[in-house]
């Protein structure tokens, strides 16, 4: 049984929302959501007038989330041509990449000076959740929280706002993740370095911690080459 905490949790991370109604911002969160997790692929021709029947409303607020995702390089406008779902960018990625794992030690480092388990609450409830996802098969689910346990961390060591500013610029490297997740072993590693990064923070051991994250972030990187040979269409150019 899903308990109410649980519940609350889901509806924050509810991922069927381009089935409402939708108003320009959240269709480009709609959108925004599709790229990342491939629904919506590199490459793929994108319909203005059909996206705007799929969510009743008119052309506008379409087009206005098009110039949004357009400004992160998600999609690329052709002006009075077409609209199609950017190629990923592996030195966008490597950038983004940079900048959280500065982010995300510093946030363990902070964490760990405390030892405090009831800061990292959170981070283990969605820990629980993240296994159960794991457990049911439901990939989408599990990577949606992946995304809320790092939050969550930043959220705790008072840095939620540095997580959003560097989550808007995450699409590229967020789309890697998506094509490594289903790798074989990879989402069990995933849980596994959550884990080891929570058991760090615990015990204050701030350089266990930062050896974590550093292993955790660098994975997905670590495998761009073999990504990039896979799936050769999805990619602006060959990785470096």
């Amino acid at each position: 049984m899903t308990s109410t905490g649980d519940q609350a949790l889901l509806a924050d991370l509810d991922l069927d929302l381009e089935r409402r109604p939708l108003a320009s911002q959240s269709i480009y969160g709609s959108l925004r959501r599709r790229i990342v997790d491939l629904r919506l692929r590199p490459g793929e021709l994108l319909a203005r007038a059909q996206l705007a029947s799929e969510y009743g409303v008119s052309q506008t607020p379409v087009r206005d989330a098009f110039f949004q995702l357009q400004r992160e390089g998600l999609v690329e406008i052709f002006p009075q041509s077409r609209t199609v779902v950017a190629k990923i960018n592996v030195a966008h990625a490597r950038e983004t990449q940079f900048l959280r794992m500065a982010l995300e030690i510093e946030v363990g480092k902070t964490l760990a000076s405390t030892g405090d388990a009831k800061r990292i609450a959170v981070a283990r409830h969605v820990l629980q959740l993240q296994m159960r996802a794991l457990d049911e098969d439901r990939l989408e689910r599990f990577s949606a929280l992946d995304r809320y346990f790092h939050l969550s961390l930043c959220d705790a060591a008072g840095h939620p706002n540095l997580w959003h500013m560097i989550s808007e610029r995450s699409g590229h490297i967020d789309r890697l993740r998506a094509l490594n997740l289903p790798d074989p072993g990879k989402a069990n590693a995933i849980i596994a370095a959550h884990g080891q990064i929570l058991d760090a923070i615990e015990a204050g051991d701030a350089a266990a911690c930062e050896a974590a994250v550093r292993l955790h972030l660098s994975g997905t990187l670590s495998a761009v080459r073999a990504i990039c040979e896979r799936y050769p269409d999805y990619f602006d150019e060959p990785a470096g």
